[in-house]
């Protein structure tokens, strides 16, 4: 394989060189999380937050075009290690749901608490995710039906739709 310093060298342009060492990387180094694109917060975090329709292959196809292949397919999702940010927090892995179920789902992994991501949104984006009972850990939900439950120390964020039924003849 020509090494990278070789390439440019020889005149091979620094955005073909870029694309070449990100699928190197890629092909190495699987699970390893890339850098998301700047779109990555109109498209995910308006589905997380339940502001889009939920298709999960359009999200897959998404995110293995933008942050790569996913690392596991486990629980009726495919998960996505990610390098970005969502209202000022880390994200660290996205799901989205296979077609083993009833359901569509997008998911995240954010690096803070449930009731600090609560806050972080309501400033960023304006929905509040309201606490559903008096337990120690609540599940939050917005008005537009997305959850914010507590993942090991973390917060998940999630929509869940129901696929629509099939229409009669």
């Amino acid at each position: 394989m020509p090494q990278p310093i070789a390439m440019a060298r020889a005149g091979v342009a620094p955005r073909r060189l870029a694309a070449l060492l990100s699928v190197l990387f890629a092909v190495l180094c699987p699970s390893a999380a890339r850098a998301a694109p700047s779109t990555f917060g109109p498209v995910i975090g308006s589905a997380l937050l339940c502001r889009s329709g939920l298709d999960n292959a359009y999200f897959y196809r998404w995110l293995i075009d933008n942050v790569g292949p996913s690392y596991k397919h486990e629980g009726g999702a495919y998960w996505f290690k990610v390098d970005a940010t969502l209202w000022g927090a880390a994200v660290k892995e996205v799901m989205v749901s296979d077609d083993s179920s009833e359901v569509v789902f997008l998911a995240a992994v954010i690096d803070m608490a449930p009731d600090k991501l609560d806050e972080a949104i309501r400033v960023a984006a304006g929905p509040r995710h309201r606490a559903q009972d008096a337990a120690r850990y609540p599940q939050r939900e917005s008005q537009p039906g997305s959850q914010i439950v507590y993942f090991k120390e973390k917060a998940k964020i999630y929509c869940l739709k129901y696929k629509p039924l099939p229409t009669l003849p």
